[in-house]
């Protein structure tokens, strides 16, 4: 439990926070130097010293922000339905149903009004969409879980009323938008789509090229106006109100645009985020801010800036690293992974994923594999039911983007065999992601072993319409509690790892991590707690075949006791070998 406080300000009190103020000043002066007369600047820190004093702080009596105990659930409003219930009321249902023990924080994806891109084309953030649920089931669920909710901060819906206001020549939002009276060259600027980066439109000022990163029905805001700045610190405000602790910047990378570069992770998107930070702190002190950044994992790590910007960040470079992994039977690859990782700062953290409601990113995949094993990769995909979606790269050329496919469907058919190992596989990836310093996520489908939806993908023609499945609730419950069906053993399995991971210190998201060379056949890592007390070695065989190694080469230190916290196995003779069936994880430890 903890306490919570609320306190209000007034602009001259916050103004004597001397601290908060310059930290203010300099973010903004960063930002906005090159664009703003000095007193434009003043005016935009008045503005924003204004805008922060209008609303109470929340201020949190808690040790730490996160623990071994956090874990996240990824969920659409809208993945478990009932006739007679907003989706909202049904999700809530079912997470006290199958998710209290196990989930500390549910990411629900876009839940406002929008117009496409299942949820990412918001209209209106500071309504619900009525077809799922209002205000009161988000503060429903908000008093059993944290909630983390996206704030799409690089664009908006064309159908808004900001766009529409902006297409008259007034009005609010007539200035957010991003436009050019011609068009010019953008192929050297970085995408993710193979759509037209300006896309025309007639506006009462005549034909106007408006930037458009994803879609034409998502406009990018112009973030050079501190208009739009003082918007999304308004949406922040509401949204903490309304009891949002976890705010998910979508597409973060993009958000700041400069003709002559790749218009990606520029250093004004970086103050930027520091400017959030700054502010979600002072207003919440349980706040975490999550960056959304699918890019090579270099760049990806950037975000953590020097402990000053996103608290989390995406490990977009696990999913395509284990899943490969996991179907070639050979180590090394994810070795090299988390030996490159560099250790999260206390106060950041990763967040560790296998699949989510996206597709799994290739591009962070090419620091690891190379071209010739992405293609390998994306054939298999092809295989066991996937599709493969492409961006535009800089030589105009389409360079695939991601693979769309259900976890489940992706790891049944290895680069080897075909065999009756499926769900151990999918258990085992699982068991790993478990294992790595950060905090792990779960897309709602991961815990139900959902396979790839043909039926949503041919009325969508989307890709990634395969791995976005809705639920009737009758049916998956009925799933859920008969002995022997994959919904029942996969969350039954997940469940109890999830049960012992929440009881370990030396699965603090912080805690050490050291990668073990144990040979190509088997994944190691040795974890510790920040005090020094336990160790866990966590071994997984990712290979179908039985395996043994020798304990020796873990170097157990002789005068404890160690035993499998998994099976309950004790370990007495500290130079014996262990056989692992296959896919099989054993993590010992020594308290």
């Amino acid at each position: 439990m903890t306490t919570e406080i609320y306190k209000f300000m007034k602009v001259s009190d916050l103004i004597k926070d001397k601290t908060l103020v310059n930290k203010i000043s300099k973010h903004i002066s960063t930002i906005y130097g090159a664009n703003l007369t000095s007193k434009e600047l003043d005016d935009c820190q008045n503005k924003v010293i204004s805008l922060l004093a209008q609303i109470p702080r929340k201020i949190h009596q808690i040790k730490e922000k996160w623990s071994e105990n956090t874990v996240v659930l990824i969920t659409y409003a809208d993945s478990v339905t009932h006739p007679e219930n907003k989706p909202l009321s049904t999700l809530e249902e079912f997470l006290d149903d199958y998710c209290r023990n196990i989930i500390s924080i549910v990411h629900i994806l876009p839940f406002f009004p929008s117009s496409s891109d299942d949820g990412f084309a918001v209209i209106d953030y500071y309504n619900v969409d009525n077809n799922y649920g209002d205000w009161n089931n988000i503060k429903d669920i908000s008093e059993k879980f944290s909630v983390m909710s996206d704030i799409v901060i690089n664009h908006g819906s064309s159908k808004s009323e900001w766009f529409k206001n902006f297409l008259c020549g007034e009005g609010k939002g007539s200035n957010y938008f991003l436009s050019f009276d011609k068009s010019f060259d953008t192929s050297e600027i970085i995408r993710p789509r193979t759509n037209k980066l300006l896309q025309k439109f007639k506006t009462n000022n005549g034909e106007k090229y408006l930037w458009c990163t994803f879609s034409k029905d998502q406009i990018d805001y112009n973030f050079s106006n501190p208009d739009i700045l003082y918007e999304f610190i308004e949406i922040l405000t509401y949204h903490i109100n309304q009891n949002i602790t976890v705010f998910r910047f979508d597409a973060v990378a993009f958000l700041w645009k400069k003709i002559g570069t790749k218009c990606i992770n520029l250093a004004e998107t970086h103050e930027l985020i520091r400017l959030f930070r700054t502010i979600l702190e002072y207003l919440c002190t349980k706040s975490i801010l999550v960056t959304e950044t699918n890019t090579p994992a270099r760049e990806n790590v950037s975000y953590f800036g020097n402990a000053n910007e996103a608290q989390w960040i995406y490990n977009f470079s696990l999913p395509p690293i284990l899943l490969y992994t996991i179907l070639s039977g050979n180590s090394s690859h994810i070795e090299k992974l988390t030996m490159s990782m560099p250790p999260s700062q206390l106060g950041t953290s990763y967040l560790n994923f296998i699949a989510s409601h996206d597709g799994i990113g290739l591009r962070p995949a090419e620091d690891f594999l190379t071209s010739e094993e992405i293609k390998l990769l994306i054939e298999l995909m092809h295989k066991n039911g996937g599709k493969v979606s492409y961006r535009t790269n800089h030589k105009g050329e389409d360079s695939p983007y991601e693979v769309n496919i259900s976890l489940m469907d992706a790891v049944n058919q290895t680069f080897h065999d075909t065999d009756n190992l499926q769900l151990n596989r999918f258990i085992c990836i699982h068991a790993i992601m478990m294992s790595l310093e950060g905090v792990p996520a779960f897309y709602i489908h991961s815990l139900l072993g959902t396979e790839n939806d043909y039926e949503l993908y041919n009325q969508t023609k989307q890709n990634r319409s395969l791995n976005r499945h809705t639920y009737d609730k009758k049916s998956i419950y009925e799933d859920l509690t008969s002995e022997g069906t994959v919904a029942n053993i996969i969350h039954k399995s997940i469940s109890n790892l999830l049960f012992i991971r929440k009881k370990q210190r030396a699965f603090h998201p912080n805690a050490v991590q050291f990668t073990l060379h144990l040979g190509k056949d088997l994944y190691g890592i040795w974890r510790q707690s920040l005090d020094k007390k336990q160790s866990i070695f966590c071994i997984s065989n990712i290979t179908n075949k039985t395996k043994e190694f020798s304990l020796i080469d873990i170097n157990l230190i002789g005068f404890d006791s160690w035993f499998d916290l998994i099976t309950g196995d004790i370990i007495d003779d500290l130079s014996s070998s262990l056989k692992l069936k296959p896919y099989q994880t054993v993590w010992i430890t020594n308290s």
